[in-house]
């Protein structure tokens, strides 16, 4: 067998599993749980996670099961989208999809202890306390594979200590004082850390798991003299963090003996992890802030636990760090109204104006709401557990003013007391302010109202506010937000180099630009899959020579030629699976994959996918072929003729033989290749 045909989770498709997962995860649910879609015809559209999109342009077709970025090109079948959105290798998708559809794979190896229930489905780590996908030594490479099963393993450690009878007792105590419910550990899998420096690492030695996995999480840390490591967790609360996918990828601790210090700490910065871009409980909240379309934001853990236990199940919270343009693009896939939860102390109002300069410029309506409107308490989670707790909160949030109207109205109060010189120094600044921003890129409609505010608290003409503004380039820094998808924080470093660049405008360009002949044929085999088994060999080798703009279109065509050469038909989703499974980087596969969709997107848009009118362009395509391929040979052999400076006093002779075998050869063509259309007489 073919190495195309291998995947690589280390063995053979043939076990089904692929197929298996494939048929049970409906491209339209799994995406639709990333990002919101709209119907539209027989697809479905959202914005693209995969570019800086504020206009859907990505189609999503359930007939076919693929999606397409009419954009920036990425396009493939559910396991490219699931690898390309949280940055996973081929088997931690397909792991991924089998446990989101209850499917048991094929045990593919064979280990000694499990990676634990948060670290996803299959695959576990070796008794010898290697990586399953690393090298061997004391310090062996480690793929993110085998980091989620190490967070997997912490977290089983930590659940088990919250159950403990001596270690877990002050962390159920502090539950039971916050008024915590049993379901609510369950569903979002707090844990404990007990009140020692080994306990993780005790437990990891007794299983002979490998150390240096949990050090590059900061789990445990290295000891500054003596050697050794210790629990970078301990005598805390556990909050387990998830990617959008529920896989654990970092924790967060909450002390639970006041005098420690800092209140909370986070895991830091890892090949899983980016805080940054991570939105606490996501996971659990995605689906519902889809059906509202709007997002609650809170400041904390304890905050959404609360907010999901009292019903609002559309909340979410950042990680010990300010809303970020990043944040900004996860939330734009999923809803238009954010509501942020803020005090109203100074803290809460530096808070709100940090989020303009994030969501200024955003396709999105965002409010501020603040608890100190309709309630002395500190927080949600207080506020939530007191009695008519959660009409007070509702009453918060139905009360939200929009965010910029927020900052005039705090604007106003700073001037209420101002003279003309204060005022127009204020007015200024704040036009350079939100210029900077990119007050000349937002749509003009939010553009006016927000110029009319101003004028309406400053009493000064919206002609002449406008007449202040900056003249110069814009800096607003929406590019900035990258696309908002988890793979950001895994870039291999084929795709680093410029590899998945280069690829995104192989698809764009095929979605958009003329197509070589080659490149028709290959497109109508993929929506017509019955057409390959009509090559002729010369046909077939045409198509192989066919002179593709790049390596990436060449191998979507070597996949579908050697696929029925295989005896099977090069179907859209056969070929997608095989290009899946290419060895070598994940972005050359997801790379290729686009390509081969926008191929068969081309051809199905610009056909109607009418199967009379694929065939049709086929057989014109292959003639197109024959005839470049005969032109080429007739001008080699023209080529070859001997010229008047070889022939000598023969010239004359030699050159009317050359014309005449010439003549003779252009004949046969036509007689069986029909007229070349392209080839037009010379104007007298």
């Amino acid at each position: 067998m073919s190495t195309l045909f291998r995947d690589n989770s280390g063995g053979s498709r043939e076990n089904g599993d692929v197929r298996r997962v494939q048929e049970a995860s409906d491209i339209v649910r799994v995406i639709g749980e990333h990002v919101a879609l709209k119907p539209k015809g027989r697809e479905f559209v959202g914005l693209c996670p995969f570019h800086d999109d504020h206009k859907p342009s990505m189609g999503v077709v359930p007939h076919k099961q693929i999606f397409h970025c009419f954009v920036c090109g990425s396009g493939g079948d559910v396991f490219s989208f699931v690898r390309k959105f949280h940055g996973m290798e081929f088997r931690e998708a397909l792991e991924y999809l089998a446990e989101r559809a209850g499917i048991e794979l094929t045990p593919w190896r064979p280990t000694a202890v499990r990676g634990g229930t948060g670290g996803g489905a299959g695959g576990g780590w070796d008794s010898s306390g290697g990586s399953d996908y690393g090298g061997e030594g004391d310090a062996p490479a480690l793929s993110k594979q085998d980091l989620i099963r190490a967070n997997g393993t912490a977290l089983d450690f930590f659940r088990a200590i919250l159950r403990h009878p001596e270690h877990g007792k002050a962390a159920r105590e502090l539950i039971e004082r916050r008024r915590i419910s049993p379901e609510m550990i369950e569903h979002f899998a707090i844990g404990a850390a007990p009140d020692r420096w080994d306990g993780l690492v005790r437990t990891l030695e007794s299983k002979s798991l490998p150390i240096n996995a949990f050090e590059q999480l900061g789990l445990v840390k290295q000891r500054e003299t003596g050697g050794g490591v210790y629990d970078a967790l301990r005598n805390r609360l556990i909050f387990p963090i998830h990617d959008q996918g529920g896989r654990t990828i970092a924790f967060g601790g909450r002390r639970i003996n006041d005098a420690d210090e800092p209140k909370y700490i986070n895991s830091p910065d890892t090949r899983l992890f980016n805080k940054s871009r991570t939105l606490y409980g996501l996971h659990l909240a995605s689906r519902e802030i889809q059906k509202r379309g709007t997002a609650v934001v809170c400041e904390g853990y304890m905050d959404v636990v609360a907010c999901h236990q009292a019903g609002v199940t559309n909340a979410i919270g950042v990680l010990g760090t300010a809303l970020t343009r990043e944040h900004a693009a996860v939330l734009r896939r999923l809803c238009h109204t954010i509501v942020l939860l803020f005090d109203g102390d100074d803290a809460g109002q530096r808070a709100a104006d940090r989020s303009i300069d994030v969501f200024f410029a955003e396709d999105l309506d965002v409010k501020v709401a603040t608890l100190s409107s309709v309630t002395d308490a500190k927080d949600p989670d207080e506020l939530l557990k007191r009695e008519g707790g959660v009409a007070l909160f509702e009453q918060a949030v139905a009360s939200a003013k929009d965010i910029m109207e927020y900052r005039y109205r705090r604007l106003a109060a700073r001037l209420k007391d101002a003279g003309p010189a204060a005022m127009s120094r204020a007015v200024e600044e704040d036009l350079r302010h939100l210029s900077g921003l990119g007050l000349m890129a937002v749509k003009p409609v939010r553009r006016q109202l927000i110029l009319k505010s101003l004028a309406r608290i400053t009493g000064v003409n919206v002609e002449a506010i406008v007449a202040s503004i900056p003249v110069g380039r814009s800096e607003a820094r929406r590019g900035g937000a990258a696309s908002g998808s988890e793979s950001g924080n895994a870039r291999t470093a084929e795709e680093a180099s410029g590899v998945a660049f280069d690829a995104g405008v192989d698809a764009a360009a095929l979605g958009r630009g003329p197509l070589r002949p080659a490149e028709h044929v290959l497109g109508c085999m993929l929506c017509l899959p019955e057409l390959a088994a009509t090559l002729t060999p010369e046909q077939r080798d045409s198509v192989t020579a066919g002179g593709y703009r790049s390596a990436l279109v060449e191998q979507v065509g070597q996949t579908v030629l050697e696929i029925a050469r295989g005896g099977e038909q090069p179907a859209l989703a056969r070929v997608l699976s095989a290009l899946g499974s290419m060895p070598g980087s994940p972005g050359r596969s997801e790379a290729a994959q686009s390509v081969a969709v926008a191929l068969a997107t081309r051809i199905d848009r610009e056909s109607e996918e009418s199967p009379e009118r694929i065939r049709d362009h086929w057989t014109q395509c292959l003639l197109r072929l024959a005839q470049d391929a005969a032109s080429g040979a007739s001008n080699k052999s023209g080529a070859a003729a001997p010229t008047s400076a070889q022939a000598g006093t023969g010239a004359s002779t030699n050159d009317w033989a050359s014309l005449q075998h010439r003549m003779e050869q252009k004949r046969r063509e036509h007689t069986t290749l029909g007229a070349d259309r392209r080839t037009l007489p010379k104007p007298r």
